[in-house]
């Protein structure tokens, strides 16, 4: 083949996975499409946000993979939890201050709940990645400043891939923060009712003529996930609380066999961490939770002091038309850890 038709054919290959970045200032929203397929929306000013989302999340075949509710509901999935909804970084105790809880409707009236603030764009970049910065703020109930986040979302994807790395940095501008070990953190994700784990427990769930109702027997028609780890572990309740440096969910959506993985960066801290994976469909990664995962063997609270700051990076992979197997996963991990902090 002669180098002009090996460029050319390199621009299809580059042109068929543009990655577009489009703001969208009258829903408040960031639009990212791959190769005109919509992805995911940075979602960061909505009457119920608390936190700026990724809301909803697509497959390369267009399948989504997030819970619609409390945003949008959609017919047949659970309605537990308003606070759990696309996908988030956050913690249940900074400073004696709930961010994970944080919801419009309370969720204990005594508490005091947090709000992570969309401040400004850094950088909004389409091309081969999409490369999304962001400046936010965690404050508390009187609005006093905890934390400066400064986060870098990578977008990337092909036919049937698609990949999000997100870095964030944390900085304690003005008091130090304490991170109180917690079961409730820190990067997370709340997925669809197919690829939650079946369950015998009652669930109230949303219905095709849009009311609730309470279910004796949670019906388990469609739901299909399962949950493994790096070390091999596999299975709900087995994967939970447990350390390891990836977890895979797969399961089928409308008949698409979909995976989606998480990976944790060994510079995070506290690496390998505990996993918040729950039959209901929370999905999410913990270096916070070490008392509650190790029934109090272990613990871990970390300070931030004032002027300082710390790093946190994770990469989503979420593949549809085949479960990866681990040594494939163990592929992908070793090309995101390789990319550095």
């Amino acid at each position: 083949m002669s180098s002009c038709k090996q460029s050319k054919k390199k621009d299809n290959i580059q042109k068929s996975n543009f990655v577009s970045l489009v703001k969208n200032d009258s829903l408040n929203t960031l639009d990212v499409f791959i190769d005109r397929k919509y992805f995911t929306s940075y979602m960061y000013a909505d009457s119920i946000l608390r936190k700026p989302v990724l809301f909803p999340i697509f497959t390369a075949s267009e399948k989504r993979i997030t819970r619609g509710f409390p945003i949008n509901p959609n017919p047949g999935e659970r309605m537990d939890h308003p606070h759990h909804y696309g996908l988030w970084f956050n913690h249940g105790v900074v400073n004696d201050i709930d961010f994970w809880n944080s919801a419009v409707i309370p969720k204990d009236p005594e508490m005091r709940y947090g709000r992570i603030n969309h401040v400004k764009f850094l950088k909004v970049e389409s091309g081969e990645v999409g490369t999304l910065k962001i400046e936010k703020e965690w404050r508390s109930d009187i609005e006093e400043l905890l934390i400066k986040e400064q986060t870098r979302y990578v977008f990337s994807g092909d036919e049937n891939k698609r990949i999000i790395t997100l870095t964030t940095m944390l900085t304690a501008p003005e008091v130090d923060v304490l991170f109180t070990d917690s079961k409730e953190g820190m990067f997370a994700m709340r997925m669809r009712r197919e690829l939650e784990i079946a369950s015998d427990e009652p669930a109230i769930l949303f219905e095709n003529n849009q009311v609730t109702s309470k279910s004796d027997v949670l019906k388990n028609e469609g739901v299909s996930g399962h949950y493994r780890n790096s070390n091999g572990i596999e299975g709900y309740p087995e994967v939970w609380g447990k350390r390891a440096k990836w977890m895979q969910l797969a399961g089928l959506v409308d008949g698409d066999s979909i995976s989606v993985c998480i990976f944790d960066s060994p510079k995070n801290l506290n690496h390998p961490p505990h996993w918040m994976t729950r039959d209901y469909g929370l999905y999410g990664v913990n270096p916070f939770g070490s008392n509650v995962y190790t029934n109090g063997e272990e613990q871990f609270n970390y300070t931030l002091k004032k002027g300082e700051s710390t790093t946190f990076k994770y990469q989503v992979v979420i593949v549809d038309g085949v479960y990866p197997k681990p040594e494939k996963i163990e592929t992908l991990y070793s090309n995101f850890i390789a990319e550095g902090i």
